[in-house]
């Protein structure tokens, strides 16, 4: 049996480990944090959307990242300091904008393929992650959103997902609580909504019953391969202990640029931060003005979802400046302000804030597959669609490791300290 360690235990590296153990392979998941899903799957908006599938790359979100950058309170909001990761990062950004199309496409499919394995994977192994079934709004506040969305919706039509245009009349029928005036909207009945915590953690419960060692609360210091394996240097106190595997996946999240530069890999993931809040719903008046239909506000680039009976999630933005998780106040009030004036029977007096750094790649894409080495793999990059993609492309990079051919025997050497 193989043995291959997965570095990084969010919802990538999690479903990637379960992925590979279904298979029979022997899997040892590292992450520095004590649990799952500490970092960028803790609060995520909650929406497995394949509607929100269309990709960044369009001359417009350049016209709108310029012209928001004086407002502190944008929703795409870029801070003006260069560094050669932020202007190189760019640069490949508008470069990808040819592929926009085939991009929005493919990434379609993935959403709609992952939805096959999670959904199956969830009813396997009993995970309660509060799944709601109910689809998704997209919401515009004018024509000229409304038609981009008509045009958007061609493209995921071909990548095998159906959305329908919606009458203001008919998004009352659909959400009866939403207020304000809107031109028109879209609904993907097939799209969901979820905890991606709850469902992480249990998956990671999951996949250590199917044998997968998880190492949390591990300092990974410093990884290399060559073509016999892979080791991972783990950092005690002032020392290193080093194990050696058969293989290794990159699924670090915002740290696999770091891990990828010691493979001899170029993965130009930026940290985009995004923030949500959860809204505590203590009083029936507010379980009841709250939705029940997930929602994206394409003018505020705003996404909902209801956790339960007595949570609402209100998620958003991104935030260009670097490896910088501090939450910030007058980035968590819009979100705040958005909820009184959409839902104003909710109340606000009980309101957590959250932020977290999304993986990004310059053309909106995972990397999924071969590092530079024959024995070192990728599944990271996924940005705001990690929660949506995940299934799919784990399930893509143990594919891609099942059919590789086995160049040594098949065991990890016993860690040593050095």
């Amino acid at each position: 049996m193989q043995h291959l360690a997965v570095i990084g235990a969010g919802i990538t590296g999690v479903t990637t480990s379960y992925a590979l153990a279904r298979r029979g392979y022997a899997v040892t998941l590292f992450d520095r944090h004590h649990y799952p899903a500490m970092e960028t799957s803790f609060a995520n908006g909650g929406q497995l959307s394949a509607s929100n599938a269309e990709v960044w790359n369009h001359w417009s979100t350049i016209a709108k990242g310029l012209r928001w950058m004086t407002r502190r309170d944008a929703p795409l909001l870029v801070h003006p300091g260069p560094t050669w990761h932020k202007l190189s990062w760019f640069a490949q950004f508008v470069g990808s904008i040819a592929r926009y199309r085939d991009n929005t496409v493919a990434t379609a499919r993935m959403a709609v393929e992952a939805r096959r394995h999670l959904f199956a994977w969830a009813a396997e192994e009993g995970i309660d992650f509060d799944h709601r079934r109910q689809g998704i709004l997209h919401v515009y506040r004018d024509r000229a959103g409304f038609e981009h969305a008509a045009r958007v919706t061609k493209l995921l039509a071909e990548g095998g997902l159906e959305r329908r245009a919606v009458t203001p009349q008919e998004m009352r029928a659909l959400e009866p609580t939403l207020a304000g005036d809107y031109y028109g909207g879209f609904y993907t009945e097939s799209d969901s909504t979820g905890d991606i915590h709850k469902f992480t953690v249990g998956l990671a419960e999951a996949a250590a019953r199917r044998g997968v060692v998880l190492r949390l609360g591990t300092d990974v210091a410093r990884v290399a391969a060559d073509e016999q394996g892979a080791t991972v240097a783990l950092r005690h106190g002032s020392g290193l202990e080093e194990q050696r595997f058969d293989g290794l996946v990159v699924c670090a999240g915002v740290g696999s640029r770091g891990f990828a530069a010691q493979l001899g890999d170029r993965v130009n993931v930026y940290p985009v931060k995004g923030y949500s809040i959860t809204v505590h719903l203590d009083d029936a008046a507010s379980q009841a003005a709250a939705p029940s239909v997930s929602l994206l506000d394409d003018a505020a680039k705003l996404v909902t979802s209801r956790l339960g009976a007595d949570r609402f999630r209100v998620a958003g933005t991104a935030e260009f400046a670097g490896v910088d998780r501090d939450i910030r106040a007058d980035r968590i009030a819009p979100l705040v302000a958005w909820v009184r004036q959409c839902f104003p029977g909710v109340s606000t007096r009980r309101v957590v804030p959250w932020a977290g750094l999304r993986p990004m790649l310059p053309d909106m894409m995972p990397r999924v597959g071969r590092g530079r080495s024959p024995r070192v793999f990728y599944n990271t990059g996924h940005g705001h669609l990690g929660w949506t993609l995940g299934a799919a492309t784990a399930e893509m990079v143990a594919s891609l490791i099942d059919a590789r051919p086995a160049a040594r025997p098949l065991h990890a050497a016993p860690a040593r300290a050095v």
